[in-house]
This record gives structure tokens, C-alpha cells and sequence, in this order.
């Protein structure tokens, strides 16, 4: 018998190899992106402290579009690059959480680049 594979634990085998390279600080926070079927999620993480610097994602009130395509993943990224300005952060790394960088994951990052975040 043929079994398919499972392509959730593939992506989570691949975030823990990432994981294991990378690492956000405070003044270099890490940029985590999370995307389901229907909405997309992204995060500035400090793993040094263990929090959540900023945030943005398409299920926010403010946002009133589909929140599964590429211009919400524009949007998205564009917003957060905002909140980061506000809170002094220029620079990060970029931890695409195991997804391939295409799609809604690569338009979120140029996105976060057009509003000013430098990775």
C-alpha cells in the first residue's frame, strides 16, 4: 500500500533544522511567518527574552480583505515593517517556518522590505 506523505511534519522537520541556525535578539529580532489556507501570520520575536516585539497578521480588525492571497501577504508584511519602525527595529532575520520561499511567503518578505525592514 502506497501512504502519503505527511507534508505538516515534513515543513515542522524542516523549521526545527532552521531553528537550530538561527536565533532572534533584541536589537535584531527574528521574523516568523506562520500562513494557513485562508490567512497569514508574522511575528518579530526576541528568543533571547522570549517575546513578541511586534506582530501583524490578516485576521486583525483593520484588515477587511481575503487574508489568503499575495497582496494581503504585501500587506501584511508592510504593516508589521510599520509597528517595527515605531518600536526602533530596523534589522532582522527572516525564519520562513519551513514553508518554501514562494507565494504568500515570499510577497509577505518583500512586503516587510518595501516598508523598511532590512534581513
Amino acid at each position: 500500500m502506497v501512504s502519503k506523505q505527511d507534508s505538516n511534519k515534513a515543513r515542522k522537520k524542516r523549521q526545527k533544522r532552521v531553528r537550530a541556525k538561527i536565533s532572534g535578539t533584541a536589537t535584531c529580532p527574528r521574523l516568523n511567518v506562520y500562513r494557513s489556507l485562508s490567512h497569514i501570520y508574522a511575528q518579530l520575536i526576541d528568543d533571547v527574552n522570549g517575546v513578541t516585539l511586534a506582530s501583524a497578521s490578516s485576521t486583525e480588525k483593520d484588515f477587511t480583505e481575503y487574508g489568503g492571497n499575495k497582496a494581503a501577504a504585501h500587506k501584511v508584511g508592510e504593516t508589521l515593517a510599520q509597528r517595527a519602525k515605531d518600536k526602533g527595529i530596523e534589522e532582522c532575520v527572516f525564519d520562513r517556518g519551513g514553508y518554501i520561499y514562494h507565494g504568500r511567503v515570499q510577497e509577505l518578505a518583500e512586503g516587510a522590505r518595501a516598508g523598511g525592514l532590512k534581513f
